[in-house]
This record gives C-alpha cells, sequence and structure tokens, in this order.
C-alpha cells in the first residue's frame, strides 16, 4: 500500500528509533526462505534487478526506484523472476519507546516511490559498510546515516509527487486555454479556477512550456489568429475579437513582434506564394 509521505516524515520526527541491523541479500548469495518476517520492522532498498515479497498476502517487488517497508512477524511469501539477479539491503531498527510503538508506522507494510536517485543508492551503500565496522564511532555514525537515508527516501517521494502534480496542472490548465482562448481570461482567473497562487502558476508554466501563462495564452492566440487569416476573408480586426484580442492595434504590435511581419501581410504573402 501507498503512504501518505509527510505523515510518515512526522511519525519519524516524533518517534525514537534505533537500527538493529544492516544487510545485504543477493541472488548469487541466496536469501533462506522464511514465513514470516523478522521480530523487528525493517525497510527495503532494492539496488538492482527484481524480487516479489509478500507482506501478510499484499505483494511488493523489490525493485531499483521504489523503497519497501514491512512490519514484524508478518506472514511472508517470496517469489523470484526466473533467471532475473536481483539484490537488496535490508535495515532493520526498533522503536525505542514501547508507548510510542502501537500507533506507529512500524506495524504497516508500505512502498515509497523514490524514482531513481544515485544519492540514495550511495547512502544506503555507505550505511552498510559503516555497519559492518567495529567501534563507537561507527555505531554512531550508522544512527546518523541512517536518519540521511531515510531523510534522502522521503525527499525524494515528495519531490516525484510536486512534480507529477505540476504536470497535472500544466496539462490542465494549458488544455483549457486550448479549448476557451477566444474568452475573457486572466492569470488570476486560470490560478483561482484550479486553486493555486499567480506565482505557482507562473513556475509551472515557465518549467513546462518555457515562459509564464500570460505569453503563452498570448501565443495561442495568434497561432490561432494565424490560421484564420490564411483559411478566412473575414477583416483583421474581427480576427483581433476571435482569438480573444479586444484592441486590434495592439492585435498587430503583438503578431508582427512574434512572427516578423503585420496580420495584413501576413495575409498578403500567402495569398500571393500559396505553396
Amino acid at each position: 500500500m501507498k503512504v501518505d509521505v509527510q505523515q510518515l516524515a512526522e511519525h519519524l520526527a516524533h518517534t525514537p528509533f534505533q537500527v538493529e541491523g544492516v544487510y545485504r541479500y543477493s541472488k548469487s548469495s541466496g536469501v533462506p526462505y522464511a514465513d514470516y518476517t523478522d521480530s523487528f520492522p525493517g525497510f527495503v532498498f532494492p539496488i538492482a534487478g527484481k524480487i516479489q515479497f509478500q507482506f501478510n498476502g499484499t505483494p511488493y517487488i523489490f525493485s531499483p526506484g521504489k523503497v519497501v517497508h514491512g512490519g514484524a512477524n508478518m506472514k511472508l511469501d517470496q517469489e523470484n523472476f526466473g533467471s532475473i539477479n536481483w539484490e537488496y539491503i535490508l535495515v532493520q531498527y526498533r522503536i525505542c519507546k514501547s508507548e510510542l510503538e502501537e500507533s506507529s508506522f512500524s506495524h504497516q507494510h508500505f512502498e515509497l516511490l523514490t524514482g531513481q536517485s544515485p544519492r540514495l543508492i550511495e547512502l544506503i551503500m555507505r550505511l552498510w559498510h559503516v555497519y559492518n565496522q567495529r567501534g563507537g564511532i561507527s555505531m554512531f555514525q550508522t544512527e546518523m546515516l541512517f536518519r540521511d537515508v531515510l531523510n534522502e527516501a522521503l525527499l525524494c517521494v515528495a519531490n516525484r509527487q510536486n512534480s507529477c502534480e505540476s504536470h497535472t496542472l500544466f496539462e490542465r490548465v494549458s488544455n483549457y486555454i486550448h479549448e476557451n482562448y477566444y474568452q475573457s481570461l486572466t492569470i488570476a482567473s486560470l490560478a483561482e479556477q484550479n486553486n493555486v497562487n499567480r506565482n505557482r502558476l507562473s513556475y509551472v508554466f515557465r518549467r513546462y512550456a518555457g515562459m509564464g501563462p500570460a505569453e503563452y495564452l498570448l501565443k495561442y492566440r495568434i497561432n490561432m489568429a494565424q490560421e484564420m487569416l490564411l483559411t478566412s476573408d473575414a477583416p483583421v480586426q474581427e480576427i483581433a475579437q476571435t482569438v480573444g484580442i479586444a484592441d486590434p492595434f495592439y492585435f498587430s504590435r503583438v503578431f508582427k513582434k512574434q512572427l516578423g511581419i503585420s496580420p495584413s501581410e501576413h495575409r498578403e504573402k500567402f495569398i500571393n506564394n500559396p505553396c
């Protein structure tokens, strides 16, 4: 199942926990089959390939680009994918205060979609190497690195979610512009309609279109006007109004700025050179 990354982050911020073990498994060395997970919950960080495990009947595919969490003493089933090689690192931990354990995420199974993150892989490999060293400094570094690993994983999930939401917002607003460009649209109304502020809308359009929403709307109107000039005999002023620009002088000015010639010259050029 999926989990709210903000709630998980808040939980981790207020719940004291300690690393119990860091283990590296791969197909070559094999993993002893078990009917249940260990007595400690753990995070699984896939490094390569894929293998499927079921926690209490819910299947999860361990593959790079995601992190999977399994609770303690859960019913466990394993399925290999033929000759596909796989590798993952398991970090087990325990909640330090028993009164917090009952309400914690440690009893749940879920996955975090992090996407491919070289930094996350680097951190988890460092954690595995540090854990296998001796001494108090190694123990201290293990605890610190595990928190760095979790921090990077949560940031990756949040960034992916924000990116997905941003692209959805851009698609929704740009499609609306394409369908309603001839109406009296304003950036404030588009932002309000989509429950975002103008700065957020501007950021999204600059990210996906390379320009702000006002410029995007104007360019689309000019593109539609360009087509109308070539496919109809309507006066320039009428075409300007049809694409949502009431001032014909402003229309002519921005048309020439975008295409290098005036609307009338553009039409005349096409009539004289139809091919």
